[in-house]
């Protein structure tokens, strides 16, 4: 086959997440761009308000162009969601519709509420024929053809998998003007080859080299495209993951069958395009087609003892019958979640590595050349909860579902689509006697605590209204910024009714979480009460320690106690005594209960070497605690060193030496 090669694109490199079309298409519907998308200005325009909407990331106006509005701009039309500009040869534009005005389909995917709703739009979008043949008289569907290769592959072998490099060199690289069985030879060609090669990488070099004689641009584009192209036909939910390649749905075999029966037409791309704009039938608009796709998800359901119910639906009309098979699908989504949840405990290393991933910032780790793993860049919110919802499943014990921990969608190989909307937290994991509630942010300037300090507080003070047991959050990010954590050293919400709360709130990096994570798992002590505990401890200290020392101690904590976990020791720091918060109640074994006032400290740069510091609300603004609890910093003195705690009991006024009496059993401190 010395036919030249064209790579066919079923999206594109600037927008290589699809999942992100119908927010940037929701924003569009309501700006003043529809119908008006294009000129440098408009271009810019729209583009400036993605930016501004949170959906690009056009950092420091790098792009002043408006390329990345032409690149939505075409996924849009390409997916009939507006009204595609016609060439002159192919018909008025008239005829089709206001060139960049919404369609009837594009209303259709603004109302697509569910993500399978979603898959099914971009699905019709896709199995329109609007791609040229290199004949110039018929147009072909990828994902037809995709389809009709991968079920021919499938008879001969009996599974679809098709690898990432099979992909690359004889997916992408093809059309129905090729012989689906000429193909497939390649590809198990290829295949046999490939196994028997020591080195993959070099061997993969070579083919795609040898390939690339044929193709007039750069090699790199057959890996490149690969990635984005299969992510595309992945979310019209035919397709899903299988390593870095594709397969097909076991569920949706059946209508990848009737899809795969026609690959390419001669109707003129007018009509394709009249097609695309008005939504394109799909084989399950038939009854009959509707109800075999049924029965065979019925049937594969038995055979999993999957338990069901659907005899309260009709089943009269195809719409009847679909509605059915969805709620099957969902049954089944949730089964395979919780199979997936199961299994997280064992992936820990590969969550780990997505954290360090996310540290840096997003990127790309190569276990080999058929497993990697990736944070795109523009995606690490997304990537950074689904990662920490996963360290939660791996975690375990929950008492809640591990969809109803989360909520951000996922697509059907369980990778994110988006992050999690306002109104609630990020991760609630429900244990038999407490909840942590998990909130995430990659943001890491100083306006991280104006975006997150608040919203924070309130999720985990719902929480606290909601259940009937301890709550204890967690805020993680990749840097903590010190407002941030002196909002949640108070911690302090008032509830309705004006009810003052004080809420357990612990900041902590990504790197420190991973850190302890690690430590869990590699001493095979995961589970969530080492979690509380380390909550517990780092929360310990944040009455008598200003933001910038409570920082400092939770990153120690985080070391001593993961060491802890590792060593099976704990460990004893010399003289360590109990913390005694401002005003804290004490209990002596003579005096009975007491009230801390004040702290008598030592600062050898004092002239009088001693000082009296009142102690009753909090120290005075010029003193603050160092992270061990005994060691002050005076902005006149410097260094100083507590020797003991002034206290007020019913009868009598004492000082109490720190940390002596305080250790030996005289005095107990309630915090």
């Amino acid at each position: 086959m010395s036919t030249k090669i064209e790579i066919w694109l079923v999206g594109n490199t600037g927008l290589r997440n699809p999942n992100r079309i119908q927010d940037g298409f929701a924003i569009f519907a309501n700006s003043p761009y529809v119908g008006n998308l294009r000129g440098r200005d408009n271009e810019i325009g729209f583009m400036r308000l993605l930016d501004e909407k949170g959906i690009i990331q056009n950092e420091n106006g790098k792009d002043e162009s408006g390329s990345h509005a032409r690149k939505w701009r075409l996924m849009f039309s390409r997916n009939g969601f507006i009204y595609p500009q016609l060439k002159k040869k192919d018909g008025e534009q008239e005829e089709l519709g206001p060139l960049d005005e919404i369609t009837p389909f594009g209303r259709t995917f603004l109302k697509a509420d569910t993500y399978p709703a979603v898959q099914e739009c971009f699905l019709r979008s896709m199995s329109v024929e609007q791609y040229p043949m290199p004949d110039g008289m018929h147009y072909f569907s990828p994902l037809r053809w995709l389809l009709a290769v991968m079920l021919e592959l499938e008879r001969r072998t009996g599974s679809s998998e098709l690898s990432r490099i099979e992909f690359a060199l004889w997916g992408h690289t093809t059309n129905p003007s090729y012989n689906v069985d000429e193909v497939v030879d390649r590809i198990l060609d290829l295949r046999q080859r490939r196994a028997a090669a020591p080195a993959k990488r070099s061997f993969d070099k070579k083919e795609i080299a040898a390939r690339g004689e044929n193709y007039d641009k750069k090699p790199d584009n057959f890996l490149d495209y690969s990635d984005m192209n299969m992510r595309y036909l992945r979310i019209s939910g035919i397709f899903q993951r299988k390593g870095r390649g594709l397969i097909i749905v076991p569920t949706k075999h059946v209508l990848a069958e009737k899809l795969a029966k026609a690959t390419a037409s001669a109707v003129p791309i007018m009509e394709q395009y009249k097609t695309l704009c008005n939504g394109a039938p799909l084989p399950t608009d038939n009854a009959d087609i509707a109800k075999s796709l049924l029965d065979d998800l019925i049937k594969q359901m038995r055979e999993r003892h999957i338990l069901f119910d659907i005899s309260d639906l009709p089943l009269s009309t195809a719409a009847e019958i679909n509605i059915a098979r969805q709620r099957l699908e969902n049954i089944l989504a949730q089964t395979d979640e919780i199979q997936y949840a199961n299994d997280q405990c064992n992936q820990w290393q590969e969550i780990r590595d997505y954290m360090t991933l996310l540290i840096r910032g997003g990127g790309k780790l190569v276990y080999d050349e058929d497993n990697a793993i990736e944070v795109p860049k523009d995606e690490t919110p997304a990537y950074l909860e689904w990662t920490l919802w996963r360290a939660a499943l791996a975690i375990d014990h929950m008492v809640n579902k591990p969809y109803e921990v989360r909520g951000f969608k996922l697509d059907s190989d369980f990778m994110p689509v988006s992050a999690a909307g306002g109104g609630k937290g990020d991760l609630y994991c429900e244990f038999n006697d407490f909840t942590i509630l998990t909130e995430v942010t990659m943001s890491t300037s100083s306006r991280q605590e104006a975006m997150e300090g608040e919203p924070v507080r309130r999720h985990v003070s719902d929480a606290v209204l909601k259940y009937d047991k301890p709550v204890y959050g967690m805020f993680i990010a990749v840097r903590i910024d010190t407002n941030t954590a002196e909002t949640f050293r108070h911690g302090i919400w008032y509830a309705k009714g004006d009810v003052k709360q004080r809420l357990d709130i612990v900041p902590l990096t990504l790197a420190q979480f991973q850190k302890y994570f690690i430590a869990m798992f590699e001493a095979e002590k995961a589970n969530p009460e080492q979690l509380r505990d380390l909550i517990l401890k780092c929360e310990s200290r944040r009455d008598i320690l200003e933001a910038p020392a409570w920082k400092q101690y939770i990153d120690a904590t985080v070391s001593d106690k993961a060491a802890e976990i590792i060593s099976k020791i704990v460990v004893q720091k010399p003289d360590e005594a109990p913390f005694v918060p401002a005003g804290a109640i004490v209990r002596h074994t003579t005096f009975g209960e007491g009230q801390v006032v004040a702290i008598e400290a030592n600062f050898p740069e004092c002239a009088t070497k001693t000082i009296k510091l009142p102690y009753l609300r909090s120290l005075p603004d010029e003193v603050s605690f160092c992270p061990d609890g005994k060691t002050l910093l005076h902005d006149r003195f410097g260094e100083g060193t507590v020797y003991g705690y002034v206290v007020i009991f019913s009868q009598t006024i004492l000082r109490l030496s720190y940390p002596k009496q305080f250790n030996d059993g005289t005095i107990s401190v309630e915090i």
